[in-house]
């Protein structure tokens, strides 16, 4: 679908390209046989069939040329979505005909040159335009290539080299080190660093080992891997990226819709404007039938609303491929319109705001016990753990280069903690319900502990021989990169509020260091979508950040739903927006992105319309008593330079540098 829709583009741009120059050929000779050009310039070429050559070479331009105006004219037609291309036919063949009937019927001046040079001029306008157009979806062709045509099937014993779109789920693949990953899948054997970069935009190479997942495309730097298949096809993370980047492009925001209307009403504005025009100098005013027909043919033409038709597309088609590159998937280009008016940003704390991970934050040792032995001891037991507390106790230890060995005799107390023997003693560590259960006195340290609670830390108890040696606070860390973005976005006017099922304590804590101003704590689940309604009910613009899973609801429910950090679930329902990297900084970007193209949408809707409002009633003649006249050719000229202006203005956007502070 992908490839056949660029494809449309480059036939379509050869198809205008090929005509243009075949007319533009065609032009020089019809110049030069006009009576008019002739007149101008002062020179006379004139023979007996002359006015008959130049009849056949302005059909071959009419005809030929102005085909694909006609066949788009008829599309519009039969669907009453009247448009730039019933315009351009209607001009086309009314000069032309008034043109072969001035030749063989009677004698009048013919419109042979000024029909000639519209076509021309109108396909060289949309040679560059699908030009652009197809520049700008390009980058659909490139995800494409970046899977590799062939792969290293293992099957029984033996590699064997297929084409990877051969390959099926359950399958295993060998990844030499160099080569790019051909497939999504779970490395099975093998560790290595892997470049996601054109998938995540992230440039430093991610370290895998066995059990971590691949996607198809990244590239494997300095170890051999072993990949079983998990995902084929449209469920590649590559396949679901390309889609919703197409999606985007296709979809309409507002703006688009506006600009649809107005062009459909305009086309039929302009050839009632026609009709005026000829009636009123044609039989009011006694100025003759060629003349009326020149100024109503230059109203239709001016009047073509090709800039208006091309002025939202051109932005929203660059825009998606820009914010593809660098990690942000739009699924719905309305949302990025919609997010240049956000009031709040709603924020799930966990995994969003924090890094989903516990780490180390404060040791308190009691009596004669030191920080390092609390936690050498406190290592040993957890070591035999998978709970992600345990595992951010032993990390610590690591970091700090203690020596410890897993205790022996571990027994696991779900919920609490967990018993063992560290070099012949008994250790204890786990919640103060285990100390309690296990008989060992907490008196005397209530007011050391009173910090570590009101700062929300989850708390870790150590003791050995019957008594406390010491406690570990730990807590889910704020990102490095969150209180800057959050100062940002308040700059741009844009209220951050959190939202977290951890109790008042620990919200006002993370709010704090955040400098969030406005949180809600202890919602459940099912009560994240309340919080969004409640906001919006103050008749607020909302938007909700969150993993795009358990947020589902409440991202559905706001005005903008931006999934961060999906990773490979690109395809998440629940999120207009969904942000590879796993990184605070591209809400921010986001945010920047979304201004900067509705303020190029809105240039391009004044620039389209603007332009009409002026060309239309000096094409009507308004100025003719002032010896001021647009004449056809002309205003050929000026409505195919709106539409290049058009999509210039929206090339600028491909400058667009992303602001991360």
């Amino acid at each position: 679908m992908h490839h056949n829709h660029s494809h449309h583009h480059q036939t379509m741009e050869a198809d205008f390209r090929r005509r243009f120059f075949i007319v533009l050929a065609l032009v020089v000779p019809i110049l030069v046989l006009s009576p008019t050009i002739q007149d101008w310039l002062g020179f006379s070429f004139q023979f007996s069939t002359s006015q008959y050559l130049l009849f056949f070479l302005a059909s071959m331009v009419s005809v030929y040329g102005g085909w694909p105006f006609y066949t788009h004219a008829l599309d519009e037609i039969r669907s009453r979505n009247y448009g730039m291309m019933t315009l351009v036919a209607i001009a086309v063949l009314s000069g032309y005909l008034f043109s072969a009937a001035s030749t063989f019927i009677f004698k009048g001046i013919d419109f042979y040159w000024e029909i000639s040079t519209l076509v021309a001029v109108l396909l060289f306008g949309h040679w560059l335009e699908m030009r652009a157009v197809r520049g700008t979806t390009g980058a659909l062709e490139e995800l494409a290539k970046l899977i590799p045509p062939r792969a290293h099937l293992i099957k029984g014993g033996e590699i064997i080299e297929v084409d990877t779109s051969q390959i099926e789920k359950g399958a295993k693949v060998l990844v030499k080190p160099g080569e790019k990953v051909p497939i999504d899948g779970v490395i099975i054997e093998g560790e290595s660093s892997i470049n996601e970069a054109m998938i995540t935009g992230e440039s430093k190479p991610v370290f895998k080992k066995s059990g971590d997942k691949v996607i198809g495309g990244t590239i494997n730097f300095d170890g051999s891997l072993t990949v079983e298949v998990t995902k084929t096809g449209k469920e590649t993370a590559l396949a679901q990226i390309m889609d919703l980047i197409s999606k985007a492009q296709s979809s309409k925001p507002r703006a688009q819709k506006l600009a649809d209307r107005a062009a459909n009403y305009l086309t039929i504005a302009a050839v009632v404007g026609g009709l005026l025009t000829f009636f009123y100098w044609g039989f009011l005013t006694g100025e003759g039938f060629v003349f009326a027909l020149t100024l109503a043919i230059t109203v239709v033409v001016i009047a073509c609303p090709h800039a208006l038709g091309l002025a939202i597309p051109t932005v929203t088609t660059i825009t998606s491929t820009l914010a593809a590159r660098h990690g942000i998937l739009i699924k719905d280009m309305r949302a990025v319109e919609q997010a240049k008016n956000l009031n709040y940003i709603v924020f799930d704390k966990t995994g969003t705001l924090t890094k989903g991970e516990f780490a180390v934050t404060e040791i308190v040792a009691f009596e004669d016990a030191g920080e390092k032995e609390v936690l050498r001891l406190a290592a040993a037991i957890d070591a035999n753990s998978l709970h992600p507390i345990a595992r951010a106790v032993v990390a610590e230890a690591k970091k700090r280069d203690l020596h410890f060995e897993a205790a022996k005799d571990f027994r696991s107390v779900p919920g609490r903690g967990g018993v063992g023997t560290v070099e012949g003693k008994r250790v204890i560590v786990g919640n103060e319900s285990l100390l309690t259960e296990e008989k060992i006195s907490l008196e005397g340290v209530a007011q050391k502990l009173k910090e570590l609670k009101q700062k929300g830390r989850s708390l870790v108890w150590v003791a050995s021989v019957n008594e406390a040696r010491g406690v570990i606070g730990l807590a889910d860390m704020p990102r490095e990169e969150a209180k800057g973005v959050l100062q940002n976005l308040r700059k741009l006017d844009i209220m951050p509020v959190m939202l977290t099922g951890d109790n008042e304590e620990v919200a006002k804590t993370v709010a704090d260091t955040l400098g969030i101003a406005k949180f809600f704590a202890g919602v459940l689940p099912e009560d994240k979508v309340n919080k969004i309604k409640e906001l919006q009910k103050e008749g607020k613009s909302v938007a909700m950040v969150g993993d795009g899973i358990n947020d589902a609801p409440s991202l559905t429910q706001a005005n903008v739903g931006i999934a961060i950090g999906a990773g490979t679930d690109v395809a998440i329902e629940s999120a207009e927006i969904v942000l590879v990297r796993n990184n605070l900084r591209d809400v921010l970007a986001l945010m920047q992105l979304s201004r900067r193209t509705t303020r190029k949408m809105a240039q391009n809707l004044v620039w389209a319309a603007g332009y009409n409002i002026f060309a239309i009633p000096l094409a009507a003649g308004v100025l003719f008593a002032y010896g001021i006249i647009l004449r056809p050719e002309w205003g050929a000229l000026l409505m195919s330079m709106s539409s290049i202006i058009v999509v210039v203005n929206a090339l600028a956007l491909r400058k667009f540098k992303f602001e991360y502070n």
